[in-house]
């Protein structure tokens, strides 16, 4: 087959892209078929989206992605078969996917990993969810011949206006990237216990609930110590706290100097939502990991087997002083989550399900 990615940032950027469908694409080279991967941004245009001020540009970039992808109709001839991961274009309706599937009848898998079809910022203006035109989220998975969704929750809302739905779930490439042996000799300082967290600017909100918990824990325990990743530093006023800016090169190597992963969400439509992906990042490091109860997350953590669960305060405080007193606990729960990673949010374990995604 002839398969066109349609994504919306440039290759091997952002999570969501790499870890639902790009680093599937050399299996689909192996197995004889052709892609192409198109971002609607251009690497110029990422690095400065979510950078203050520059307006300009960043309109010029938005501009510069609707005329590529308007050239690229020109070429669907071409293709078997479209991939959509989230949308073909940032704003308004969504006219690119009505001509794919439409006007050239091409088969579309549409993927989305999150409930894109709501409202992530409750303080969002009406101008905004006009631009954003979120409805068509429907209307894509009524026009597509797969939806591949990242867990159940998103699954049942696609169920209602698609006839073919595949959970797909983001998956972790154990052999190669998440792989503890790699990582042996990383800066884990005997007798500090680093508790950390990964992430982009959009969810630091998360970590802001949190902060009352591991203050109180810092003040216990002078040997505790934060390591935080991501875009932009948490505003969080807690001692003994490395910010490590996320990128490519660094982010698997940084997060294996940690002994506890947190992933705190609140229990609301747009976090059940959410793929786990930060709970499956600690765990195939073999990293304990402590999350909030709230969607897929009971599903990928038995409480007190792989991982620990916590939705009140009390709760996080007990399952991280537990964590910080016990380094056999760690260790078990570490190793437990590996092995849960590697059965069922793998790559190798996930590779057919993906493939089956494009069967005629």
């Amino acid at each position: 087959m002839k398969i066109l990615f349609l994504a919306p940032y440039p290759q091997n950027q952002a999570p969501s892209q790499r870890f639902r469908f790009e680093q599937y694409l050399p299996v689909l080279s192996q197995q004889g078929h052709y892609w192409e991967f198109h971002g609607f941004l251009d690497s110029a245009s990422w690095r400065i989206l979510f950078v203050r001020g520059k307006a300009l540009r960043k309109a010029m970039g938005v501009m510069e992605g609707f005329l590529r992808r308007s050239l690229l109709l020109t070429r669907l001839h071409a293709f078997d078969a479209v991939f959509l991961h989230r949308e073909a274009a940032p704003l308004g309706p969504p006219v690119f996917e009505w001509i794919i599937a439409k006007v050239w009848r091409k088969p579309l898998i549409y993927d989305f990993d999150d409930a894109i079809w709501l409202p992530d910022n409750i303080q969002e203006g009406r101008a905004m969810r006009w631009l954003k035109y979120r409805s068509k989220v429907a209307l894509i998975c009524r026009w597509s011949r797969a939806v591949s969704a990242g867990n159940d929750y998103l699954a049942a809302f696609a169920r209602q206006h698609a006839p073919r739905v595949v959970v797909n779930p983001t998956t972790i490439d154990t052999e190669q990237m998440h792989n503890p042996a790699h990582f042996r000799n990383a800066d884990n300082r005997p007798g500090r216990v680093v508790i950390g967290w990964t992430g982009s600017h959009s969810t630091l909100k998360y970590l802001k609930g949190m902060e009352p918990v591991l203050k109180q824990l810092s003040d216990t325990y002078a040997h505790v110590h934060f390591l935080f990743i991501a875009d932009q530093p948490p505003s969080l006023a807690l001692p003994r706290t490395t910010f490590v800016p996320w990128s490519l090169e660094t982010e698997i190597s940084a997060l294996a100097a940690i002994d506890i992963g947190i992933m705190p969400l609140p229990d609301d439509a747009w976090a059940n939502g959410k793929c786990g992906f930060k709970a499956l990042q600690y765990m195939a490091l073999e990293k304990a990991a402590v999350v909030s109860p709230v969607g897929v997350n009971t599903t990928i953590v038995t409480d007190g087997s792989n991982g620990l669960l916590a939705a009140t305060p009390e709760q996080w405080h007990r399952a991280l002083e537990q964590l910080i007193q016990d380094p056999a606990l760690r260790q078990r729960l570490g190793q437990a989550g590996r092995l849960r990673v590697q059965r069922a949010y793998s790559v190798v374990s996930n590779t057919e399900r993906f493939l089956s995604l494009f069967d005629k």
